[in-house]
């Protein structure tokens, strides 16, 4: 594990990402995106993944835990710009 990797707080920016193996964990304001896989190998490497990913994953939960959440998220505002390259 990285100092980067220790260092990811969810819900705290829209620039971190994390990857353990191919998965990319990407945080953002108000979601943190998962994309991608990964083998969790019955080996040391492999541990030291599901290691990464549990305490990620507990500090997810945490911060659900202790926030005054809404009952559900309004659909992301999306717009629609010109093709520059035209």
């Amino acid at each position: 594990m990285s100092e980067k990797q220790l260092s990811f707080v969810p819900f705290a920016n829209e620039a971190d990402v994390l990857e353990v193996g191919n998965l990319a964990i990407e945080n953002r304001l108000d979601r943190i995106t998962i994309g991608g896989d990964v083998d969790l190998t019955l080996d040391r490497p492999g541990l030291a993944k599901a290691k990464l990913l549990h305490q990620l994953l507990g500090a997810v939960v945490a911060t659900l835990e202790a926030a005054a959440l809404p009952e559900s998220l309004p659909p992301p505002d999306v717009k629609s710009v010109a093709n520059p390259f035209n």
